[in-house]
């Protein structure tokens, strides 16, 4: 049951420690400027998901620049991710879109960029520009998924259909392009079977990497007066472990794991509290998988 990481797959590829910056295109998004709704996904934080980003009035070249500084302890001799993080990174004239990646792409040890969208916002020529900028240095489009049942979509306010994203990855296929697939666990509502079920749809949908993420209650959304109102509990540390581990058995070996837990801002975090410890939940998220491959093993031992 090994698992794939990011950082192994970005010494893989590029050959040394690689670090991602989270960026501000100044984008908003369909569920938040009355397109679809104003409100946002019911999660969503008044930052569009771009809790970690820089500041969005800089220039791209600054919130790099300032990136960089920030990590500069961290990383020496190393390269750079772009990730255009905060709400519908996609959602813009093309002319728009292009001056902003051109502009990420042409700074300093910027090998790739990530971009993170919506599946219902990828025009043909929005994924034309990807191409293009695809040949120049890797992008991997972020497509915000959730889950593949309807009822939650519907409660979560994503705004589209699961036939929207088949026919977006299948695009973004066709063009080339790598697509990472976001899934949240522990939505109100889903069994632990809805969740595996999700997963299992992203592994064969042809996607190259996922992202996990635990149900964050961030405060000042709608989820947390749902929460507040004992609507639904959030997940305990072992339970959530425990399905991770169960979710990255049911992918590609060749699929990337870009992330197994999430970093909720502390400053605005309502629960579950367990996952501001990030380095807890990791050591015991590789414990639980190092004790399956040790369990794996033996089973095999005996059957031989």
């Amino acid at each position: 049951m090994e698992y794939y990481s990011l950082n192994q797959y970005l010494r893989d590829t590029f050959g040394c420690k690689v670090y991602k910056i989270a960026i501000d295109g100044g984008f908003t998004c369909p569920n938040r400027d009355g397109t679809l709704d104003t409100r946002g996904c019911i999660f969503c934080s008044g930052a569009g998901s771009g809790d970690f980003a820089q500041n969005r009035t800089e220039t791209i070249a600054m919130q790099i620049a300032k990136g960089k500084e920030r990590v500069a302890r961290k990383i020496k001799d190393g390269k750079y991710i772009a990730y255009f993080q905060a709400f519908t990174n996609t959602y813009a004239p093309v002319s728009r879109l292009r001056e902003l990646y051109e502009e990420a792409m042409a700074q300093e040890d910027i090998v790739a960029l990530s971009i993170a969208t919506r599946p219902d916002c990828l025009s043909t020529e929005v994924i034309e520009l990807l191409a293009e900028c695809n040949r120049k240095m890797p992008v991997w489009v972020e497509l915000g998924l959730q889950t593949i049942h309807e009822n939650t979509a519907r409660y979560i306010r994503r705004g589209c259909e699961l036939s929207v994203y088949d026919d977006a990855i299948r695009r973004l296929q066709m063009a080339g392009l790598s697509v990472i697939v976001h899934v949240i666990l522990g939505l109100p509502g889903e069994s632990r079977n809805d969740m595996l079920a999700t997963v299992d749809y992203v592994g064969k949908s042809g996607a190259s990497g996922i992202k996990l993420q635990l149900l964050h209650v961030i405060r000042g959304t709608d989820l947390e007066k749902e929460y507040q109102q004992g609507k639904f509990q959030v997940m305990e540390l072992e339970e959530y472990v425990q399905l991770v581990a169960d979710c990255i058995a049911l992918l590609p070996e060749n699929m990337v794991i870009h992330r197994m837990t999430g970093d909720g801002d502390k400053r605005t975090l309502v629960a579950p509290m367990w996952s501001a410890d990030k380095k807890r939940v990791l050591n015991r998220l590789n414990q639980v998988i190092r004790e399956r491959d040790r369990k794996m093993e033996n089973e095999i031992w005996l059957w031989n």
